[in-house]
């Protein structure tokens, strides 16, 4: 626990390299994205309605655009399956000795439910559809 050591802010932000930090960051950033996608959509309603169409649309075909859609799906499939990580850890504690382990697990899940719906959206961009 706390043991009276003093860190600087810098420190504490200074990559340590294991496993856990890699999901504290990804988990942060994916946040990040999904509150940008939604911003966008929610500026994009709002130009809609205060200065017409033209904006609107812009605004709409950067966050309809396929790299883009890859990256909320990586964004919100990430964040779901790491928060379920964490209310598991949360509400059985003792899984707590399993943290890698868990960690490992929920890659295991992700890589193959990522991955192929981002190889068919991107064959279709690099095949000429979409």
């Amino acid at each position: 626990m706390f043991r009276g050591r003093h860190v600087g802010y810098l420190e504490g932000l200074r990559y340590k390299g294991k496993e856990h930090m890699l999901a504290w960051a990804l988990h942060r950033i994916t946040g990040l994205g999904i509150l940008i996608f939604v911003g966008a959509h929610v500026i994009a309603a709002f130009f809609l309605n205060a200065l017409g169409d033209d904006v609107s649309t812009t605004i709409t075909t950067i966050y309809e655009s396929t790299p883009m859609q890859i990256f909320v799906y990586f964004c919100v499939l990430y964040h779901a399956l790491n928060g379920l990580r964490l209310i598991v850890e949360d509400l059985w504690p003792p899984l707590l000795r399993y943290h890698r382990e868990l960690l490992w697990f929920q890659w295991l899940i992700f890589l193959p439910v990522f991955g192929l719906p981002a190889f068919l959206m991107l064959t279709s961009i690099l095949s000429g559809g979409a």
